[in-house]
């Protein structure tokens, strides 16, 4: 490469990377609202929490006592399973879109189907009885079982590997959680 156009090509990675780091998403949250993000800004994009940088607009959720203990339960499965902080971060993306991070019992009318726990899962599809999968540490070993039987889950976008092992009717929820699930994991994998 002659040495005008590889000036050139630096010069314009530079300005797109200064641009990134200066005009990339700033976590500005407000209570289920969604968040406008730009997707990938290249001082994200190597991140092992968010590889793939956030996809479309992000929501955000306070989280009461009962919610962040079940986020770092989750995180302590993950750690148990002796899988990566991406792992932590999916599963947790995932309960938030299912349950909010809520333990939730059968809901009546409210229920899809027989949907329990913090991953929305049935003991009709053979995730286990009521009370295993209304245990946080149980659902998310199942939840981990199922994300490490994905070939290339650590390659993929988040809503993907989620999809993957929950087959939701919505497979594309899962992206809008995916900054606040990086987030918790990265205030609490070392806590």
């Amino acid at each position: 490469m002659n040495t005008m156009l590889r000036k050139s090509v630096l010069g314009i990675a530079g300005l797109a990377f200064t641009g990134g780091v200066f005009a990339g998403p700033i976590a500005a949250h407000a209570d289920a609202r969604p968040v406008e993000g730009k997707p990938a800004a290249v001082a994200v994009q190597g991140d092992k929490l968010i590889p793939h940088g956030v996809q479309g607009a992000q929501s955000k959720i306070d989280l009461n006592g009962e919610q962040l203990a079940n986020a770092k339960a989750i995180i302590a499965a993950t750690k148990k399973a002796g899988l990566p902080e991406r792992a932590a971060v999916i599963s947790i993306a995932t309960s938030l879109q299912e349950s909010k991070l809520e333990n939730l019992g059968h809901l009546g009318d409210a229920n899809d189907h027989d949907s329990l726990g913090l991953f929305q899962q049935r003991p009709s599809s053979g995730w286990g009885t009521p009370e295993q999968i209304t245990n946080p540490e149980y659902s998310t070993l199942a939840f981990l079982k199922g994300l490490k039987q994905v070939d290339g889950w650590q390659d993929m976008p988040l809503t993907e590997a989620a999809q993957t092992v929950q087959v939701s009717a919505y497979p594309d929820a899962y992206a809008q959680w995916e900054q606040q699930a990086a987030d918790i994991v990265a205030h609490h994998w070392n806590s």
